[in-house]
């Protein structure tokens, strides 16, 4: 028997989907009630603002978009291939209609507010792709692991961005740059 989505559950999705498609800021708390099928009081009593309902909106389905990139079997990959692979699958969503980049990115470029509970949020999920790329770097036997780690994580943010702008896939931009960082590493 299939599950029924609760409120907060269907709000905080359709949140997610329109916040990543359009921005936080041009998506009103009234069209995201409509969307959603949530009146605004129903949204009130669960969430205090629209602010906490972006933060709980990347929380509750960043896991899902950081676990996109990552192997589904990263055993069978050595730890070079496990990063490439990052780098590959974003060489692939920058191809797809419905790319608009990093989530984490665009919600901490447009709230412009360190401080801002979903900008925190932003940055935990990034530091765990860094976190990821520095335990393959150390696997891999870089000489300085933490500064090719920040430099992967530099290279995935800014190759996202540059799809967006560009509004073009990367073709094997962001994937041939991380392999030549790579080797200059090890």
């Amino acid at each position: 028997m299939t599950r029924i989505a609760t409120p907060r559950e269907h709000l905080l999705k359709t949140a997610a989907e329109l916040f990543y498609a359009e921005g936080a800021a041009a998506v009103g708390v009234e069209r995201l009630c409509r969307t959603a099928g949530v009146s605004k009081r129903s949204m009130y009593q669960l969430f205090t603002t629209k602010d906490e309902v972006i933060a709980e909106s990347l929380r509750t389905y960043g896991p899902a978009a950081v676990a996109g990139y990552f192997p589904a079997d990263p055993a069978s990959m050595p730890a070079r291939e496990r990063i490439l692979h990052v780098f590959a699958r974003l060489e692939e969503q920058s191809a797809e209609p419905s790319f608009h980049g990093c989530p984490f990115v665009n919600t901490a470029v447009e709230l412009h507010d360190p401080g801002h509970e979903a900008s925190i949020v932003a940055l935990s999920f990034k530091q765990r792709l860094e976190e990821y790329f520095l335990e393959h770097a150390k696997a891999m036997g870089a000489a300085d692991p933490a500064f090719l780690a920040a430099r992967l994580t530099m290279l995935f943010d800014g190759a996202a961005v540059r799809a967006v702008m560009r509004d073009e896939p990367l073709r094997g931009l962001a994937l041939h740059a991380a392999q030549r960082l790579l080797d200059s590493e090890v």
